[in-house]
């Protein structure tokens, strides 16, 4: 699964929660891999690395049974010690071109780029896979001291050739507008994670993209 290429980059890109339990989180993680899931992101800002890593292995266990590659945040080497298909940094991490010298070319590198278009091309000239940008709205899960305006995917639509990934606050009525815009992935944590069916929310934001193409 390492060598995926960009045009494959689309749909709905699942990050997890900070969830010290291993079984609920992977038991959720599975039921959303089976609706479709396209990316999914191992993000845990409060783990210990001990934790860290027995959850990153059974989740690539789990990614690999669904062939869906699996992306570290942050922690490039804790990547490559299990074999990961990619790493996402993000503004106060290591550089993408630095995360690229690491993991190599046949792995996928995300950037966080806020809000930012600047970031975006830089991102681009450093080798990243994606850009993310956002949030777009209010999120459970991070604090953003401004919000993202939707007018910068077409803006980075006519001079980024990469995926654009969205994310923040994202529910399936709030992406839709940002998927039509032209968004390729959209990044949700609180949305699927906290919902009474998670399967059923991923097949609805899985829809928007059928719906863009139709």
């Amino acid at each position: 699964m390492e060598n995926v290429v960009q045009n494959e980059i689309r749909g709905l890109y699942l990050v997890t929660p900070n969830w010290d339990d291993t079984d609920r989180l992977l038991a959720v993680t599975e039921s959303a891999l089976q609706a479709g899931v396209s990316l999914l992101q191992y993000r845990h800002k409060t783990a210990s690395k001990e934790l860290r890593l027995t959850q990153a292995k059974a989740l690539h266990e789990l990614c690999r049974r669904f062939q869906v590659p699996l992306i570290i945040n942050d922690h490039v080497y804790l990547c490559l010690d299990i074999g990961a298909e990619g790493v996402h940094v993000g503004g106060t991490d290591i550089s993408v071109a630095q995360a690229r010298a690491l993991v190599g070319d046949r792995k996928i590198v995300g950037a966080s780029c806020y809000g930012d278009l600047r970031l975006a091309h830089a991102a681009q000239e450093q080798g990243a896979s994606y850009v993310a940008f956002g949030g777009f709205y209010p999120s459970q899960v991070k604090q953003y001291p401004v919000t993202t305006s939707p007018d910068i995917i077409a803006a980075a639509k006519h001079d980024i050739r990469l995926p654009i990934v969205v994310i923040g606050g994202m529910t399936v009525d709030l992406a839709r507008p940002l998927v039509q815009g032209g968004a390729d992935m959209v990044a949700a944590i609180s949305s699927v994670y906290n919902a009474a069916d998670p399967e059923y929310i991923c097949k609805e934001f899985i829809a928007l993209f059928q719906q863009s193409t139709a």
